[in-house]
């Protein structure tokens, strides 16, 4: 008898006379006798996804994939989803192949799957991470549906540079908030467990670093401090990790001079041995190919042996592990041990979701009819995107009336229902989307007339369209006015030296501001734009970011009072691009800001300041805040500092405020930022009601890297800051002993 047989049989029969009581050692002693009976091409096929193609009918796979899924060379498949098409191929795999082994079926699953919510940055704009992580929740319903069984999601990079287009896949510039996102995507995603049907495995990503790319230009390379990759970058990777993420994508840039592809020190030392990561890691598209333009791999062999030494498991698309390493383990350059290593990771996983038990249970098409887009998925997408707008000025024109005479809707973005889903929009379907002029035609009485005009294209030179607009502003006795960024400005592959609205829209929103109609301006984008000109003339402004199938249903809501927005911006607004990278918790100079005496930090033609701070959002009502009240004035080890304000709504309306708590640590052995959020609230008050709002602050929320590398705290005086946004708060100091 071979040996690996008489080694596998052996194994099952230890399992069969000493079944351990422990599901995960039951999977691990299931895993070892299937690697037994392995041959090296077989586990190299597991180590191997590969994409599949689209036509004009969806989703279909090429006959020289199908070849290679029989050879048992395709460990797993992306963009590969419906019910009847996974089933299809897993056929191929379960019923083909020598040792019947499951496919895994991944897709990128970002702000929704059929039904879409607001994009990533959108969402972080609620800080409602019940409401986020009730919006995954939904999206694995669906997409475990269809068959999928895995999501290229969250993407938690920290994003402070929004030229950066894939900023709109993220939450923002705060490593805190980021944090807690993360979290609540996982749970979201992954739900109660692995092997639910309604979950799916979520797949952290890109690690790392990857939104620090060099002048915001997507795929370049990260140069940063090993502090600021700690108390900044790394804690949503860590945050989403500890949250129990079954995966983690690497990033396309190099850190340290390293791409994160090879990284031993960021794929072991510090995800493996640091955060104890125990799934598996696959590279993002092609990014094993790309140690080779990289200048760190010479061919196929040494990119294939560099990435997986590193500690990369799965190759996407690429195939260099399928080319690359039956060569490198007959020339004994590696070993099949550490083949083996990945290969029982990625076993681990397909035996967690139950795919040995019933390959099939995923793709079910009586479950996919009656899960997808049900009603409720629909009221919650409204809910989610109607949290996630945010008001960033009003003069008194909003909330509007739903009696006008005539309304004028205007801009490029008013009736563009591809663009209200914005990038990354997975199996979305653009055209049950709802636009603006749907969502205001439906919440208006039936006596006020809504007039229509495109005004201009959103990336072109046109001023063709500009004289009906002007034409209807002069008839209407209110205008909203849809500007912004197509989707396709945003995203991946889509950075931009220049945050201004595209094309002729600003001169569009000047036109129509010198009617002296009132001019509500919708924006639409998925970064930060540079809007002053906008800010001083036109009387209010909402972001609406990319809101999803519900967009217009949403925003009108917002606009004619029906919710009231709590929305707060999780990204700094610059008033210029000059000003990138722009965020609130910057670290002061020796020569901080004096504008009395030149020899000081500043520009010459802006403010320092940004035009809408992290954290900022208007309300139709307003809060005050009373001064924060300690528990104690010096915090020792062990101890806990209760913080406490009152909030008061002071206005005619019921409403959300979001109450946000900052610190700052005066002196330290490095320097420190100015303020770092540590905590938040949603606060619901109705008209005149006052609430205690409370905090708690430990040892833990005060540590950072110390001067010698090591994470902790020390002693000296700091300031707590309490308020709506962080710039307008009210501060107390305590000591920490």
């Amino acid at each position: 008898m071979p040996k690996h047989l008489f080694l596998a049989l052996f194994i099952l029969l230890l399992n069969a006379c000493n079944p351990p009581a422990n599901r995960q050692d039951r999977i691990d002693l299931k895993v070892d006798s299937l690697l037994a009976l392995m041959t090296l091409e077989e586990k190299i096929g597991q180590l191997s996804l590969y994409t599949s193609d689209w036509d004009v009918t969806g989703p279909t796979m090429r006959e020289g994939y199908k070849e290679e899924i029989r050879k048992g060379r395709v460990g797993a498949i992306f963009n590969a989803f419906t019910a009847r098409y996974t089933r299809e191929l897993q056929r191929l795999a379960v019923e083909e192949t020598r040792l019947k082994i499951p496919l895994l079926f991944g897709y990128d699953v970002v702000h929704g799957h059929r039904t879409i919510f607001p994009i990533p940055l959108g969402q972080a704009a609620s800080w409602d991470l019940k409401a986020i992580e009730e919006a995954d929740r939904i999206a694995a319903e669906e997409a475990a549906a269809e068959g999928l069984h895995w999501t290229f999601a969250p993407m938690v990079d920290i994003a402070r540079d929004p030229r950066w287009g894939r900023m709109a896949e993220g939450s923002g510039e705060d490593p805190y908030l980021g944090s807690r996102i993360a979290e609540a995507r996982v749970r979201g995603f992954q739900g109660q467990g692995l092997g639910q049907l309604n979950s799916v495995m979520a797949c952290v990503k890109h690690f790392a670093a990857y939104g620090a790319a060099q002048a915001g230009r997507d795929y370049h390379s990260v140069d940063m401090s090993e502090r600021m990759f700690r108390e900044v970058y790394l804690p949503p990777y860590a945050a989403a990790v500890h949250a129990g993420a079954a995966t983690v994508m690497t990033s396309f840039n190099d850190y340290d001079g390293v791409p994160a592809t090879a990284s031993k020190y960021l794929l072991t030392e510090v995800l493996r041995n640091e955060l104890k990561f125990e799934g598996f890691v696959v590279s993002d598209y092609t990014s094993v190919m790309e140690l080779i333009p990289h200048g760190v791999a010479s061919d196929t062999a040494s990119a294939a042996a560099l990435a997986l030494q590193a500690g990369l498991d799965m190759d996407m698309q690429a195939g260099f592990y399928q080319s690359a390493l039956p060569q490198l383990v007959a020339s004994g350059k590696i070993s099949k041990e550490l083949i083996d290593q990945s290969v029982r990771r990625i076993l681990r996983k397909k035996f967690e979701l139950g795919l040995f038990d019933d390959p099939y249970r995923y793709s079910d098409t009586i479950r996919e009819r009656t899960t997808i887009m049900k009603p409720e998925y629909l009221d919650k997408a409204r809910e989610v995107a109607r949290k996630s707008i945010v008001l960033l000025k009003n003069e008194s024109v909003l909330p509007l009336s739903k009696n006008l005479g005539t309304l004028a809707v205007i801009g490029p973005l008013a009736d563009a229902r591809r663009e209200m889903i914005g990038s990354w929009s997975a199996a979305g379907d653009w055209t049950k989307s709802v636009t603006l002029l749907e969502g205001v035609r439906a919440a208006v009485s039936p006596a006020t007339k809504v007039l229509y005009a495109k005004g201009s294209n959103v990336n072109d030179d046109s001023t063709s369209y500009f004289q009906q607009a002007l034409r209807i502003a002069r008839q209407s006795d209110a205008i909203i006015l849809a500007v912004g960024e197509s989707a396709s400005l945003s995203g991946e592959a889509a950075s931009r030296s220049s945050l201004d609205l595209p094309g002729v829209q600003q001169q569009l929103v000047d036109l129509i501001q010198q009617t002296g109609k009132p001019v509500v301006v919708v924006l639409m984008s998925g970064r930060p734009l540079t809007i002053n000109a906008m800010a001083q003339r036109v009387p209010a402004i909402l972001e609406t970011w990319f809101l999803g199938t519900q967009a217009g249903h949403a925003i009108a809501d917002v606009l004619f009072g029906d919710y009231n927005p709590s929305g707060k911006l999780p990204v700094t607004f610059p008033r210029s691009v000059g000003q990138v990278p722009i965020y609130y918790s910057m670290k002061n100079t020796g020569r901080p800001l004096d504008v009395n005496s030149k020899y000081t930090s500043k520009y010459l033609d802006v403010d320092n300041s940004p035009l809408y701070p992290f954290g900022y959002g208007l309300s139709y009502t307003t809060f005050a805040y009373s001064d924060p009240v300690l528990s104690t004035a010096s915090l020792r080890a062990g101890d806990t500092l209760a913080v406490r304000v009152n909030l008061t709504n002071t206005g005619s309306r019921e409403g959300v405020e979001v109450v946000q708590l900052y610190v700052r640590d005066l002196v330290g052995s490095v320097t420190r930022p100015v303020m770092e959020l540590k905590g938040f609230q949603r606060v619901s008050l109705k008209p005149g009601e006052r609430k205690e709002v409370t905090f708690f602050l430990t040892y833990k929320d005060l540590e950072f890297c110390r001067i010698d590398g090591s994470f902790g705290t020390e002693p000296g005086q700091y300031l707590v800051f309490v308020g709506g946004d962080s710039r307008d708060v009210r501060q107390a100091a305590f000591d920490l002993l």
